[in-house]
Formats: structure tokens, C-alpha cells, sequence
């Protein structure tokens, strides 16, 4: 079967936001853009777009904020053992920065009283594991109260085992909540994926969700006195925040969202973190201003790579370390950690691209990729790639710590709720599923090894009623064309506008016919082409990033061609000379 083509389609447009935003001012092409990605605006697209930090709801409209609030006083004030559990991720890393300094700098809460524990994604897995609790029931002298960030929804058992213990757990999470409902074990369970709960936004990340519990913590130990009435907010915590928020691929079209990564990129670029500082010097950002896709693409897999390749603890070690020195050393350790995680992730790839194409030519709806020499902490990543090649959801597994168990990382697409997918298989065949948990985008299994034949079976029959029978082919959606005399800088800088991109925001990307004038294979291994291309009146510097499958390969288009492009917009600064840059996303000779 041949690999499968993408399709370029134009992004549809909503009438009523793209005349609300001529109205607002906004250029066409700004319109369009917005149009391309809101169904309905409110009161103003120009406010969603670019919004304020007044658009942050009220931390009190948290279900079970109250409760937890109260108990965290007391711990407090009483100088009580906190534990903090967070999972090992950006969002958790983040989380529980977010949680640690204010504790320690905004509340003078004593460090040894805090216990942080992040599970190690190979022995402890994912979550409030049973293994992270049966380390807290060894402690000499066990904690009071644990808050858990980012997990701990799916986590009843261990919930109740801390109970038992006499540990009040406050759970902050924004995972889905299971069927079953939350874990009523907790002392408090704050996630707004809780049907009852009244918070605005139900896609804020788990970061986010920690920072309001202590902005409000902070509120109240305020109006109690215990806290001066000048203690600052926590608004310069938002950096962590924006992070973790982008890292996650949450959505950036909510207006909270948005303004968590605006605010948060202003306070990275003013360097007043030793980690942001070591960042921009080792990725060659000295002089210019971190973006979303910086957070993205560069900080957040190096953080990210560290938990997948070894233990979480560097990560959580270089977003706190105020000595240069230290950061640096740390930074290098995430560094190494990451080209480890791309040499296995290429490798998982090209094997997990065979066995999903089979699938997907037996009529697969979502391939099942099983690959027994794997690596958990790739998995995920190598989903993602999946997802992206072949425009349907993925579910890639590895072999559990556990010899009878398999464990699994789905991605999926915007038509497929992938944990509402595998909670209808559970409902149906519960003995096939160990444990999951996740959102809409993303999930991860647990699953009995000799289960796999029917998982598969179960969730393309659940997804294939998601899909309406309808194999997906992947799509790279565009805002469609420009003329000759826009494209250019200004046009760039015009764009910047409205940034941050991200997931149900995407960056625009844009179609038009070329001429290929030069080509050539770059990069170590020489998968890329640095190309040039020509319309009728300018040249364009463009980079075509993993082109070829392999290196010294055909290139897919030659010098000569007139091709198709889909195409985002980069500024290129190459020997101090700006000029704009085309970066490729998929080219196909016109016919």
C-alpha cells in the first residue's frame, strides 16, 4: 500500500466572525484567520484573540475549592507535612514548581516539611501509582495532606489506601473524570471536567488548575491574617503556567488559555529565571523573544524527555535552580536525555509506520501498533507521528514493567474522543483494561497482554462509530492563498498578531503553486531539503523538514517542477540578514 497523500483543503470560514472582525478593524487576512478558527466571537474577536489576565475566572468557581482551601490553611498555619504528587510530565513538572515555590517563597512553609514525589514513568507509571504510595506508607514521619497535580482522578484505590492512612488528598487534575465518578476517598477533588463544577473553562492544564488552588490559598491566608495584606500575587508564577499550558496541547482558543501563555511568554522573555536564561543562550535565542512554538518544540521535550528516558527529578530541578551554574549542568542533562528520546523515537517510528499502514489497508479506523522491543516513554510520541502521517487516531503499546501487561499511548484527531473511546470499551469487555485515563486528545492503558486481539477488535468498532464508518485521510487544512505582493515580511510580522498558536488555534498555513529552482538534501541524517522557490515576481529560502522517509533517497520533487505547497511563514536571519523563509509542510507536483 502507498503511504498515504495528504489532502490540502481550505479551512472553512465563519461568515458572521469574519464580518465581525472587519468591523473590529482587523486587516482581511486577519479576519480570515480568525474566522478560520472561531465559530462565534462574543463580544469582540480582537478581546478572544489577545485577552487580558481580567478574563481568568475565579478560582471559587472550582468545585471542592472551598474544602480544600480550608484544609490547606490549616496545614499551613500549622506548619503540617504536605506531600505534592505530580505526574512526570511538562504539565505536572510545572505543576509542581507552581505549588513548591509558593509554599516555600510566597507562604515561608519550611521546605522539609514538604515530600515531593513524581513518579518514574517505567516503575511507578503514570498517576497516584501504588508504588508512589507504598513509598509515603515506608515514611518515618508521613504527610498530613497530599495534593496531587495533574493526576489522581482515575485514582481511587490509592486514594483510599491514603485515607486509611490518615492522609487528607486533594486532588487537582484535568483529566476526564471515569464513569464511576470522581474519587470519593478525596478529601477534595478540584478538576473542571467535573460535571458539576462551574468553572468557565474546562480545558485549562493541570498547572493551571494547581496555580488557582494556591492563588486562592494565598487569598485566604490573607484574609485570615496570616499572610500580610501586601503578599504579592501570583501572576509572575505564570511563566511555569504558560508552559506547561502549551506543552500539554491544550486548547488556545479559550480566551483564559490564551492569556495564561501571552502573560506567561512576557514573563519568560524578561529573564528573571535562571532556567529561561540557560534556555535562550543554549538554543541560540539570545536577543529574541521566546515564542509558543519555542515552548512547544524546544523547552517542553527536553523537560518532557527527561521523564521519558530516566527520572523526572533534573526536570523539576531546572525550572526551580536559581544558580546559573547548576541550571546549566541540568540543562545538559535534559539535552542528552532528549537526542536519546529522538534516536528511539525514529527508530519506533519507522517500525510502527509499517504495522499501521497494514492495519490501515485491512481497514483499520485506528491502528493498534504493538511493538515489542518499544520503549514506554516514546510511545506517546510515536502515536502522535502516527496520528499526523496516516489523519487517523493511534494507539501504540509496549511491554509493561509487569510480564503479563502491555502499556499505551493513543493520540487522536478532533472527530475522535479517544477516553470516552476506551471508556465504551471498558463498559463493554472490562476485562480487557487494566487502568486508563486521559482526555479528548490523548489517553493512556494499561491493558492484560493477552487482551490485545480483542482491544483491537473493541476500540475500531468504538471509533468507527465515532467516525460514521468513515476512514479519515489526513488533511492539512489551510487558510488558503496569498497573492504575490503579500507575502513578505510585513505580512509576517502582521500574523504575530495573533499568536500564540496551538492545538484548536492553529498557526495559519497557506497554499500556493511554485517553481522549484533549487533543491537540496540537508541535515545529519539528510531527510530535509533546503529549497528555493519561485513565483512570478519574487524567490523564496524555504526548508521542507523530514521530507524524505530516508536518507539518500528520491526526493519527491525536482528541480523544475511547478509544485503545491502548504506552507507556514518564518523569519529567517541568516548572516544578520532578515528575510522571510517558507517552512514546507507537504509539496506535491501540480497536475
Amino acid at each position: 500500500m502507498a503511504e498515504p497523500k495528504p489532502y490540502i483543503k481550505p479551512r472553512p470560514v465563519d461568515a458572521g466572525v469574519y464580518e465581525q472582525a472587519l468591523q473590529e478593524g482587523l486587516s482581511p487576512l486577519l479576519a480570515r484567520v480568525a474566522a478560520g478558527r472561531y465559530q462565534s466571537a462574543g463580544d469582540s474577536v480582537s478581546q478572544k484573540v489577545s485577552p487580558g489576565l481580567s478574563v481568568i475566572a475565579s478560582p471559587k468557581l472550582l468545585l471542592g475549592m472551598d474544602r480544600a482551601v480550608a484544609r490547606l490553611v490549616e496545614a499551613v498555619t500549622k506548619r503540617q507535612m504536605i506531600a505534592i504528587v505530580t505526574d512526570y510530565d511538562v504539565d505536572g513538572i510545572t505543576s509542581h514548581a507552581v505549588i513548591f515555590r509558593t509554599l516555600t517563597q510566597y507562604f515561608h512553609f519550611p521546605k522539609n516539611l514538604i515530600v515531593s514525589l513524581i513518579g518514574h514513568r517505567i516503575n511507578d507509571g503514570y498517576g497516584l501509582s501504588d508504588p508512589l504510595v507504598d513509598r509515603i506508607e515506608q515514611l518515618d514521619d508521613r504527610p498530613s495532606v497530599m495534593i496531587t497535580a495533574d493526576c489522581g482522578s482515575s485514582d481511587e484505590p490509592r486514594i483510599a489506601r491514603l485515607k486509611a492512612l490518615n492522609i487528607d488528598v486533594i486532588v487537582t487534575d484535568h483529566h476526564a473524570i471515569p464513569a464511576e465518578g470522581a474519587p470519593a476517598s478525596a478529601l477534595a477533588v478540584i478538576n473542571p471536567a467535573q460535571a458539576t463544577c462551574q468553572y468557565p473553562d474546562a480545558t485549562i492544564a493541570g498547572c493551571m488548575v494547581s496555580w488557582l488552588l494556591m492563588s486562592q490559598l494565598r487569598a485566604e491566608l490573607v484574609s485570615q491574617n496570616h499572610l500580610p495584606q501586601n503578599t504579592p500575587k501570583l501572576a509572575s508564577e505564570l511563566d511555569w503556567v504558560a508552559l506547561g499550558t502549551v506543552a500539554d496541547c491544550v486548547s488556545m482558543g479559550t480566551a483564559i488559555n490564551r492569556a495564561v501563555v501571552i502573560v506567561g511568554l512576557k514573563l519568560m522573555n524578561g529573564m528573571t529565571r535562571s532556567c529561561w536564561r540557560v534556555a535562550a543562550q543554549a538554543l541560540g535565542k539570545a536577543g529574541k523573544p521566546f515564542d509558543s512554538e519555542d515552548l512547544g518544540f524546544q523547552i517542553g521535550p527536553r523537560i518532557n524527555a527527561r521523564s521519558r528516558m530516566s527520572d523526572p527529578y533534573a526536570a523539576l530541578r531546572f525550572v526551580l535552580s536559581d544558580k546559573e551554574s547548576e541550571t546549566k549542568g541540568l540543562y545538559q542533562v535534559l539535552d542528552e536525555d532528549n537526542q536519546s528520546r529522538k534516536l528511539t523515537e525514529q527508530a519506533m517510528v519507522e517500525q510502527a509506520k509499517a504495522e499501521a499502514l497494514i492495519q490501515i489497508e485491512q481497514g483499520a479506523f485506528i491502528p493498534v501498533v504493538y511493538l515489542k522491543e518499544g520503549h514506554p516513554g516514546v510511545q506517546g510520541i510515536v502515536a502522535a507521528r502516527i496520528m499526523q502521517w496516516t489523519g487517523c487516531p493511534a494507539l501504540v503499546l509496549c511491554p509493561h514493567k509487569e510480564e503479563n501487561q502491555l502499556t499505551g499511548s493513543a493520540r487522536s484527531i478532533l472527530e475522535v474522543h479517544i477516553r470516552d473511546a476506551l471508556q465504551l470499551v471498558a463498559d463493554a469487555q472490562p476485562d480487557i483494561l487494566v487502568k486508563f485515563g486521559g482526555h479528548k486528545g490523548a489517553a493512556g492503558l494499561t491493558i492484560w497482554a493477552d487482551k490485545l486481539p480483542e482491544l483491537t477488535v473493541a476500540l475500531n468498532d468504538v471509533v468507527a462509530k465515532q467516525l460514521n464508518q468513515q476512514v479519515p485521510s489526513p488533511v492539512i487544512w489551510t487558510d488558503g492563498e496569498l497573492e504575490d505582493h503579500e507575502l513578505g515580511l510585513e505580512l509576517y510580522h502582521q500574523l504575530q498578531l495573533f499568536s500564540p498558536w496551538g492545538r484548536e488555534f492553529e498557526k495559519p498555513v497557506f497554499e500556493g503553486l511554485f517553481y522549484v529552482d533549487q533543491l537540496r538534501a540537508v541535515g545529519k541524517p539528510a531527510v530535509h531539503l533546503s529549497l528555493r522557490l519561485a513565483t512570478e515576481t519574487q524567490q523564496f529560502k524555504a526548508i521542507w523538514f523530514r521530507a524524505l522517509p530516508d536518507e539518500g533517497l528520491d526526493a519527491p520533487i525536482e528541480v523544475g517542477d511547478v509544485v503545491r505547497c502548504a506552507y507556514t511563514l518564518a523569519e529567517d536571519d541568516y548572516q544578520q540578514k532578515l528575510q522571510l523563509q517558507l517552512i514546507v509542510d507537504y509539496a506535491e507536483i501540480d497536475e
